[in-house]
């Protein structure tokens, strides 16, 4: 039971045995219910004896105290068992969410979008933590005390159990029925919701190109329509729920006429007694009420285990990245030896990939677009896992080390930098974490951030705000290439790290780079052609294979790709915008 606890509901090991404590908990709370049934039946069967003697009614007092203290204790070893103990797990599901998706490949985002895993980390675990606290403890204790409580009342008279509980298997059947209907509605809800978190996402991170091109109003009224499906499907599966729901209420509360008919027919043909007919009609009416809970849970249930808890356990079974953390390069060379690499749907991205970028040397990656770049770069840092050949740094097969530990010989200064709500200090230290504020502003000056930190309100001090918008491109980027000089690792990758600054700040970065990148391994994605003049090799790719490889004399010389590209640059130099005359 405990691993398909674990299974189907995304639990940990203490997730799935504390809910089987649960389970325990609320069956025996429900026993506790019926010690005061059973009190009441014998408080009647002695007022139609004759009476209440002294002694009893000592006995009913006393069974009244018994009672309450039983049903306080159930109920508090309950909330411990349901609720304590599901916050605890929902807390340990998010963390280990966390720490998954810390190991997951790059991959993995590359088919989900962000609104989709902010809904799986915030509003999955949330409905989990309701199934768990609430519906399925409750469910199964009223089931397991139920079942128990049924087999007890066949034994006092068949016919009367049989006229009390025919209406229970016929209302779970009503609503077994409609899980898979109960299901494409969820489904549809839950698709709506994320579509719908992703419009309105999109739309605060676009807003100034939508403003810039005129386009709010068509971009809302879409958004609006998002909105409205939310609405519409989340509406229409209220009340598929509610009919079924009713419906099997409805024949629930059938029993309590069934036993009545029932009863009086028996107890006027003399089987059955007053107190009989008596006892059941209290014994139905308080089984029916868990059952009610109960039918109410059920729909829940299913949905919560058939939708929530798989889109859990996708990103929790999803494989990992791993390998051993101990590293054992002999030196940073980065060996490319017939890499090839495609996406999951099929799409060739790298075919036949074969080179080496040396330590001390710089080894410049140029093609045209889409050419596979900005790929290698990314399998060197082991971003994704090849499928076919073998990538090695300083003779470590890449794929065979923890990615973390790999990542320590790295720095990366990306093309698109992200930055966070935090100080120009704290965003420039997250290339690492340990170094003091004297290490940090010398890496700040390297990277030229003092020019404008210092005219900033509170100076180093200063927040940025979300991914730096306090900012300008220029500004952001600098701040990129300063966590690269924090970090001071052997191998650097350059994925056109200059590309948003003016010339004059570029010469100024690159003359800081050039004492950044002394005997490290380096590798540089770029499209300027003077920015890879003086690279020590040069890598053209085009549609995923290398088609030239050497130095730029040599390369340029040779009058194919990479010839011109740097013609068509030095050309679009002399481009300018004017008034045609002709």
């Amino acid at each position: 039971m405990i691993n398909y606890l674990k299974r189907t509901l995304a639990l940990s090991d203490r997730g799935a045995k504390d809910m089987v404590k649960a389970f325990a908990a609320c069956t025996i709370s429900n026993f506790a219910l019926m010690v005061p049934v059973i009190l009441l039946y014998n408080f009647i069967s002695d007022m139609l004896d004759g009476g209440i003697s002294h002694g009893k009614q000592i006995f009913y007092i006393m069974g009244i105290i018994i009672a309450l203290v039983l049903i306080a204790m159930t109920t508090y070893i309950q909330y411990n068992a349901t609720f304590l103990a599901t916050y605890k797990e929902s807390g340990v599901r998010r963390l280990t969410l966390a720490e998954k998706l810390r190991r997951l490949p790059l991959s993995f985002f590359g088919k989900k979008d962000l609104s989709d895993l902010t809904t799986v980390i915030m509003a999955d675990c949330a409905f989990v933590e309701s199934g768990s606290s609430h519906w399925i403890p409750e469910l199964v204790g009223s089931i397991i005390s139920t079942v128990v409580i049924c087999v007890g009342i066949c034994f006092f008279n068949w016919r009367m159990a049989l006229a009390s509980l025919w209406v229970l298997p016929v209302s779970f059947i009503i609503m077994l029925a409609s899980m898979g209907i109960m299901r494409k509605k969820q489904e549809r809800t839950t698709k709506a919701s994320v579509e719908c978190s992703d419009g309105i996402q999109e739309c605060l991170e676009s807003v100034k190109e939508l403003r810039a091109n005129n386009a709010e109003k068509a971009y809302v009224k879409e958004l609006d329509e998002k909105i409205k499906a939310v609405e519409k499907h989340t509406r229409i599966g209220e009340y598929t729920n509610a009919v079924f729901n009713a419906s099997a209420k409805m024949v629930l509360k059938l029993g309590i006429a069934t036993t009545v008919l029932v009863g009086g027919k028996l107890l006027a043909a003399g089987k059955i007694d007053l107190l009989m007919l008596f006892a059941f009609l209290i014994l139905v009416s308080r089984v029916y009420d868990p059952l009610m809970a109960a039918l109410d849970n059920l729909s829940a249930v299913i949905l919560l285990k058939n939708i929530q808890c798989k889109r859990l356990s996708e990103v929790l079974s999803y494989p990992e990245q791993n390998g051993t953390p101990n590293l054992s390069n002999d030196g940073c060379d980065i060996v490319f030896d017939h890499v090839a690499f495609y996406y999951d749907n099929g799409e060739k991205v790298l075919k036949d990939v074969s080179f080496v970028a040396k330590q001390g040397e710089v080894t410049a990656l140029v093609g045209p677009s889409g050419g596979g770049k900005t790929t290698v770069s990314r399998l060197a840092a082991r971003f994704w896992d090849i499928q076919k050949g073998k990538i090695t740094v300083g003779g470590m097969d890449v794929s065979k080390i923890d990615p973390e530990a790999l990542m320590s010989l790295y720095s990366i200064v990306f093309q698109d930098v992200t930055l966070f709500n935090n100080t120009v200090m704290e965003n420039i230290r997250l290339g690492r974490k340990d170094a003091t504020d004297e290490e940090v502003l010398a890496a700040a000056r390297l990277a030229n951030v003092d020019e404008f930190a210092e005219n900033l309100p509170e100076k180093w001090d200063t927040n940025i705000g979300e991914n730096g918008c306090e900012l300008s491109g220029r500004e952001r980027q600098r701040i990129s290439i300063a966590r690269a000089f924090l970090k001071d690792a052997p191998i650097i990758l350059l994925d056109e790290a200059t590309a948003s600054l003016d010339v004059e700040n570029e010469t100024q970065i690159q003359t800081a780079l050039s004492k950044l990148i002394k005997n490290k391994t380096v590798l540089i994605i770029a499209h300027r052609m003077r920015t890879v003049a003086g690279a020590d090799k040069i890598i053209v790719l085009s549609d995923g294979k290398v088609v030239e490889l050497g130095a730029p004399d040599e390369l340029y010389h040779q009058n194919g790709i990479y010839t011109r590209m740097v013609d068509l640059q030095n050309n679009s130099q002399e481009w300018t915008i004017g008034r045609n005359t002709n």
